[in-house]
């Protein structure tokens, strides 16, 4: 199908955007890599008057190094963010998350800060980005706010960013010299996530010192797993282990159910998978 008509604006700042969208409010929509937005838009699921492209806000872009976090610019595509060589040393589960994000036409396409704004349960950025403590960088006319990435996702499709208000970027604590790996399980290659794992495992003398885990599709929200967090510190890294931790793995979650699996399916897949992401991340 063709779009419904719309006008299209393409500012040069975020403070031309931030204009923009309160001049015509809800008659407006942000467009970042359009990867989630133009399906959208083409089956007319939703028909906006005003269409604010960001593709040209340079300030948007990039990777830096700040600390104690490195920082993502919301408007960096997915091949930039995973190939990058300050990702891939201090937030390496972002790059594998990455890597199975879709195909190579959409991560080159398609945005870091679009994909996690756009909030679908079954995208593989917001388990990792949970997992990992991330910090949500929101501006708006009053200023710029942060939210921590458990306050970000509110339900649905649905995060923390008002209607006036536009993801600059995401900080992402450093987990330097942590093992992790990301266990996505689909049907069909390039399919959103059934069920995936993000886990990230910092090891001491083959015992588990700590550990991040985010959950794929269990829930409206990604989710953190906190208990099989809490039952992996001072195990050793083996298969017995792991997999008593990885029997937590559903606590807190509401999976959905849909012609790819019922609850019980994807609960049973949780922790298959947690077993499987945590020990790879441990090297065992």
């Amino acid at each position: 199908m063709i779009p419904a008509q719309f006008d299209y604006l393409a500012p040069t700042s975020v403070e031309e955007a931030l204009a923009a969208l309160a001049e015509h409010g809800d008659d407006a929509k942000i467009l970042a890599g359009g990867q989630s937005l133009l399906p959208v838009l083409r089956l007319r699921l939703n028909a906006p008057e005003v269409v604010i492209d960001l593709g040209r806000i340079d300030s948007l872009r990039g990777v830096r190094d700040d600390g104690d976090a490195i920082v993502i610019g919301a408007m960096t595509p997915h091949s930039v963010v995973g190939s990058d060589p300050l990702v891939n040393e201090h937030a390496e589960l972002l790059a594998k998350a990455i890597h199975d994000l879709a195909d190579a036409q959409i991560r080159h396409r398609g945005t870091f800060g679009g994909a996690l704004a756009h909030a679908d349960p079954a995208g593989d950025l917001g388990a990792p980005a949970v997992a990992l403590g991330s910090q949500f960088v929101i501006q708006g006319a009053n200023g710029t706010r942060t939210v921590d990435a458990q306050e970000f996702f509110v339900d649905l499709f649905e995060t923390a960013i008002g209607e006036d208000e536009i993801l600059t970027e995401i900080r992402v604590p450093k987990h330097t010299g942590w093992g992790s790996h990301y266990e996505k399980f689909v049907r069909v290659a390039h399919q959103w996530s059934i069920v995936a794992v993000a886990a990230a495992v910092r090891s001491e003398g083959g015992t588990i010192a700590e550990a991040r885990v985010g959950l794929t599709n269990m829930g409206n929200t990604p989710i953190r797993a906190h208990a099989v967090e809490r039952a992996l510190v001072g195990q050793p890294a083996t298969e017995e282990a792991v997999a008593a931790a990885a029997a937590h793995a559903t606590e807190g979650t509401n999976p959905p159910a849909d012609l790819n699996g019922d609850a019980d399916y994807r609960r049973h897949l949780a922790g298959v998978l947690t077993r499987r992401a945590v020990l790879a991340a441990a090297g065992a």
